[in-house]
């Protein structure tokens, strides 16, 4: 069977040596969630999959990742990064632990625009945190097509929380095939943070039908109104 590679990801794109200032406060043996996406806007059910991840995961800390710009989605149809800050904000507050879920725009602040170049720099930035990339299922049925997406999976550990109408792809993906045999029981969620990469989980969890473009579709339909 052949998987798709999105191709190798650039090393030389990222921040310039000594630039690096990401504004996180993190200290070695910490157990940090990465949750990077849009966020455009934020919902309950962003709020879902960190919270999920915080308790079944033992997480010191969820970092939003607020990207500047995703590049697999037009620019057009994407809200000024200061409002998506804002709306993370505001969503990361209802979670339950709250006070642990931090919102960041490091990619704007270390210049990089890939995933896997951000988390490359946050590993070599924070030497002893344990960090584990965080995404809902949604998001692994199209991993595959993430630049350097293999790199991601040998990098750091992922977490995956079940998202609604992806329950079935996301199961058989080309990520979830390929890295099959790196697969943690979801009983032993907690020991993922500090397990080498390759690894991974699939978290079941109640499903929260919120979604950004179901949002972003009924605000249009209200202002055409």
């Amino acid at each position: 069977m052949t998987f798709f590679h999105a191709g190798p990801a650039a090393r030389a794109f990222g921040p310039r040596p000594g630039a690096l200032r990401d504004g996180l406060d993190l200290a070695p043996g910490m157990r940090v969630g990465l949750f990077g996406g849009s966020f455009n806007p934020a919902h309950d059910g962003h709020a879902h999959v960190a919270e999920t991840a915080m308790r079944r995961l033992d997480l010191d800390r969820v970092i939003w990742m607020v990207s500047k710009q995703n590049p697999l989605k037009d620019a057009a149809d994407t809200a000024p990064l200061a409002e998506r800050m804002a709306s993370a904000r505001t969503t990361a507050a209802t979670a339950a632990s709250g006070q642990a879920m931090v919102v960041s725009d490091v990619e704007s602040r270390i210049r990089t625009g890939w995933t896997v170049d951000t988390l490359r720099a946050l590993t070599a930035r924070h030497p002893g945190v344990h960090f584990v990339w965080l995404m809902g299922s949604d998001n692994l049925a199209s991993f595959h097509l993430w630049r350097g997406w293999t790199d991601i999976m040998r990098l750091m550990p992922v977490a995956v929380v079940a998202r609604p109408g992806s329950l079935l792809n996301s199961r058989t993906a080309p990520a979830a095939r390929r890295f099959a045999a790196f697969r943690l029981p979801a009983e032993q969620a907690r020991l993922l943070p500090t397990t080498p990469a390759p690894a991974w989980t699939y978290l079941p969890a109640p499903l929260n039908p919120r979604s950004s473009t179901a949002i972003r579709a009924q605000r249009a339909a209200a202002h055409s109104g």
